[in-house]
């Protein structure tokens, strides 16, 4: 069965996730909902029902929670369902939004300062350092963020992993299965590049006082480690949410 990939823009794909989920043998079933509805593959729109679905993956995008999308209530009502059923759930900045959102958790607009973008750091929690999905990663990292919105009140029976002094829930599980990042830890360079060369996120740096040019000057900085990191906490991801042995037969 695939694991049901729900992606929002065009700029937002699901990066490194793909290539080391695939290595895991893993099918990846990508729902392009920023598309119209059509008869490729990509133009499905949400599942209906679990049946053949492996597990859930909601990447990011430029749209909030709640707006009046046809797919929203539609995906919200997917994640709940998964996360019910014991099935993987993984969201990443909008995804983790839309998790929280799902399962009784609040969203709410960043006001001081008015959202994340670029390279910021991010600390873990003391359940943080023990979670198996953090495995190998540093208590302070520096991750890859462009968001304006945060979750303001994770679900009942949450677990918060990770933090930021600008927003507080960076990473948070919930259940055995289901985890919610805010931060870009899927991204490439062509993905931060196309971030980049995005008109809401030149917004979104303009009015925090930074540029897209700063953006791609820290990429030098930071990348390298980002990178490793990041290839890091996927594998992580494809062997504990994912394994394929959950899938073999004894």
């Amino acid at each position: 069965m695939p694991i049901i990939v729900l992606q929002h823009a065009a700029h937002e794909g699901p990066g490194r996730l793909g290539p080391i989920l695939r290595d895991h043998a893993h099918a990846l079933d990508i729902r392009r909902l920023d598309l119209p509805l059509g008869p490729a593959p990509m133009q499905r729109g949400v599942p209906t029902d679990l049946d053949d679905v492996d597990a859930v993956i909601s990447l990011g995008g430029p749209m909030n929670v709640g707006d009046d999308l046809p797919w929203m209530q539609a995906e919200l009502n997917l994640l709940k369902a998964a996360h019910e059923a014991q099935k993987p759930v993984l969201g990443i900045c909008l995804g983790a939004q839309m998790i929280a959102k799902a399962l009784g958790g609040e969203v709410a607009p960043m006001t001081d300062p008015i959202g994340e973008a670029g390279f910021c750091p991010v600390n873990q929690t003391p359940p943080g350092n023990t979670d198996r999905i953090l495995a190998g990663i540093p208590w302070t990292t520096w991750q890859f963020q462009v968001h304006g919105q945060q979750i303001t009140k994770l679900p009942d029976g949450a677990t918060l992993l990770q933090t930021s002094k600008a927003c507080k829930v960076q990473c948070f599980s919930i259940g055995l299965r289901t985890y919610a990042f805010q931060y870009h830890f899927e991204s490439t360079k062509a993905d931060i590049d196309a971030f980049c060369s995005d008109r809401w996120t030149q917004d979104l740096l303009t009015r925090l006082g930074s540029s897209t040019q700063a953006v791609r000057q820290s990429v030098g900085e930071h990348y390298d480690t980002y990178q490793r990191l990041g290839d890091r906490l996927t594998e992580n991801v494809a062997s504990f949410m994912f394994p394929i042995r959950s899938k073999l037969k004894a």
